[in-house]
């Protein structure tokens, strides 16, 4: 049961008809930014297409969301700390505010293609303060804090949003450096180390995943949609490292190159691999132990990684003169819209619904 409660707790984004709006705030999603990173990655997905127009309005509604998300974060910590922090403390959530630090990177990317790139710098350093208190801070809570249940009970999808999160640190440091060629260096080892710290964390979760889903009963209810980040990591590391490859030459990117992009290969050919797997979980969560599909924030760790599959097998397409590559991402990207708007248009469903709720019961 605590489970349960537990998770309708933190992942209504809704909440209950007639919630006040701080009540909202209070039980904030710490994942929520999801919503910016599928936004953020549509959009460039769609430029790929040569589609401006859509993808610019893309752009401005991540923007939105950005924004909006942040003034909501900002209250929570000034007005309810206490639990914010027992989400941090918590291991089926704290990884989730990983999510700010790959939207900032997300929207940081694609707002440097259309030359905004002092935008993306600022962005960046905004990720990289929050990626070094989340990396160091997390884990010591985890490991050396109280635990009132095993640590592993806890790990989930969720915690692949750490990979994402450092993989997007090298995504903007690639944007940075081909951007401004005075700091090529810097940006190119910054990009290269930022990558391969990313590469080891995928390693230790798809470890810790796997063990806790193979010890430990696997309920419907368990595997919730941040599972599907796990195609998520895989894509935003193999997008890095085609960005990485098609960086200005320097010392690190010479030294990197054939590792990155090989490996690069190997994790789109894994991530491709999973997504049949992710998808038979979900039948059998939904269609064979009848677990209800409604709107809920973590949606939005399902279309991230769709819309990202796609831009990463683009520049993988490139990177590794791969066309075939290149043609599964461009008529992926098509994916990727279709769940972005089925998406967004339940989150306004379900938004609507609950703001007409409130002002009749005012």
């Amino acid at each position: 049961m605590e489970n349960a409660t537990t998770e309708q707790i933190h992942l209504d984004g809704a909440g209950p008809a007639g919630r006040p709006l701080a009540e909202v705030v209070r039980r904030l999603y710490p994942g929520y930014f999801a919503l910016v990173m599928a936004t953020g990655i549509v959009s460039t997905g769609v430029h790929e297409i040569q589609m401006p127009e859509l993808s610019a309005v893309l752009l401005a509604l991540g923007i939105t969301f950005f924004s909006v998300l942040v003034i909501g974060y900002t209250w929570r910590v000034a007005k309810f700390s206490h639990d914010l922090f027992a989400d941090l403390g918590a291991p089926d959530r704290a990884y989730a505010f990983f999510t700010f630090v790959a939207a900032c990177n997300v929207l940081g990317a694609r707002l440097a293609t259309d030359g905004h790139i002092v935008v993306t710098a600022t962005l960046a350093a905004a990720s990289f303060a929050a990626w070094l208190a989340l990396s160091y801070g997390v884990p010591m809570r985890l490991i050396l804090g109280p635990r009132p249940r095993p640590v592993l009970v806890g790990v989930n999808g969720t915690w692949f949003i750490w990979v994402v999160g450092t993989q997007s640190l090298a995504v903007a440091a690639t944007a940075l450096g081909t951007a401004w060629p005075d700091h090529l260096r810097l940006a190119a080892l910054t990009a290269v180390l930022a990558w391969s710290v990313g590469m080891v964390l995928y390693l230790i979760v798809a470890s810790l995943v796997l063990v806790r889903l193979l010890l430990l009963e696997v309920r419907a209810e368990d595997l919730t949609p941040p599972y599907w980040v796990t195609v998520g990591a895989t894509a935003i590391t193999v997008f890095a490292a085609a960005r990485i490859a098609a960086m200005p030459e320097a010392p690190a990117i010479a030294a990197a190159r054939p590792v990155v992009v090989g490996l690069g290969l190997v994790l789109w050919a894994f991530g491709t691999w999973l997504i049949p797997l992710l998808v038979a979980f979900g039948i059998w969560r939904h269609m064979v132990r009848r677990v209800p599909v409604r709107y809920q924030p973590p949606l939005w760790s399902i279309v991230f990684p769709l819309g990202m599959y796609a831009v990463a097998s683009i520049e993988l397409g490139a990177a590794a003169e791969l066309p075939i590559a290149g043609q599964i991402g461009r008529a992926w990207v098509w994916v990727g819209l279709g769940a972005w708007a089925v998406v967004f248009a339940a989150m306004v469903a379900t938004l609507s619904s609950a703001a007409f709720a409130t002002r009749r019961a005012n």
